[in-house]
């Protein structure tokens, strides 16, 4: 039999060791993602682009979802590979650091011998959006079509120029593509991103801007000329402006990007990301966002979004290799 003090003893004991499992648990529920610190979000282009003006206003609808801040870092570079690849190979798998993923992630490194993998280096969160591309040029220009433009080229070969967001970029490869099929010779102009390239267009610094719709704004006060978008079907904003496949060229490029984290991620954090995001993505204030930019939502579970970019990556050296664009 035991005695009363005995009793008490064991009782101390056990509630001793209960607290002792418990403080752990209660510390880690303390500290469950996201609690500890903001969320930063990598964009991996200059401040004021079409992408940057689509991720700040993302962000701050899932921060109300997510129940954390997520803050925007701007990272340029590299065709829009330095911002994710960066990140892959420094930033803890912690879900704390994230980043746009864009179409040159699975493009550049057919082109150039790189650090990281394009597939194996990232955790896929969630597919977001895609682009609508056009061709641009000063409001006073000789070129008054794409016709027009192309004739030019044919005209001096090699003499006729434009910028894009940076060599592999997909601005940058439907053009190539398009003059291999025009059968001109262009000279491209890469620049870090979609803010530098409009500040050299309005500048006179080059003769037009291949790139994503960062150009609306100009476009619509009059200062840049739309000659030709690359979607499936005109836009509802410039109805009048012909795409490329219209013209005959049967170029239609999206390019898809969405949102990765470093490899390794706990699939519980992934869900919490991802979940915050989709409903950012159905809230109405993102529609809105979405329409300003002439884009469309572009939704992927984080295993489908992986799935499409391993088609990708396999699909687009066939285009590079086509081009005679890739490493050697």
């Amino acid at each position: 039999m035991t005695t009363p003090l005995q009793r008490l003893r064991r009782a101390l004991v056990l509630a001793t060791a209960g607290a002792a499992l418990a403080a752990p648990f209660g510390t880690a529920h303390a500290q469950a993602f996201p609690s500890a610190k903001p969320v930063t979000l990598i964009v991996p282009w200059p401040a004021g682009g079409s992408t940057d003006r689509h991720h700040r206003a993302l962000a701050e609808i899932a921060s109300k979802y997510l129940g954390q801040q997520i803050i925007i870092e701007n990272k340029p570079g590299a065709g829009g590979t330095l911002g994710p690849s960066s990140m892959a190979m420094t930033a803890k798998p912690d879900g704390y650091t994230i980043s746009q993923y864009p179409m040159g992630m699975l493009r550049i490194p057919h082109m150039n011998k790189v650090q990281w993998s394009p597939i194996n280096d990232f955790t896929f969160i969630i597919g977001v959006s895609g682009y609508t591309f056009g061709f641009v040029v000063k409001s006073d220009s000789p070129h008054k079509t794409f016709k027009d433009y192309i004739e030019a080229a044919r005209k001096q070969p090699g003499k006729i120029d434009y910028g894009s967001t940076g060599i592999g970029t997909s601005p940058h490869l439907l053009m190539e593509e398009l003059a291999d099929k025009a059968g001109v010779q262009l000279n491209h102009i890469p620049f870090k991103g979609n803010a530098d390239l409009m500040q050299a267009l309005i500048g006179g610094h080059v003769m037009a801007a291949s790139d994503a719709s960062g150009w609306d704004k100009f476009v619509d006060n009059n200062q840049m000329r739309l000659l030709v978008t690359f979607g499936e079907n005109r836009t509802k904003r410039w109805p009048n402006v012909p795409t490329a496949k219209e013209l005959g060229y049967g170029i239609v490029s999206q390019s898809p990007y969405g949102l990765v984290g470093p490899k390794g991620m706990d699939p519980a954090v992934v869900k919490t990301l991802h979940d915050a995001f989709k409903k950012a993505m159905d809230d109405p204030k993102h529609a809105e966002v979405l329409a300003t930019l002439n884009q469309d939502p572009w939704y992927r579970t984080g295993e489908q979004y992986k799935s499409w970019a391993i088609a990708t990556y396999a699909k687009d050296k066939l285009l590079i290799d086509r081009l005679g664009l890739a490493v050697k």
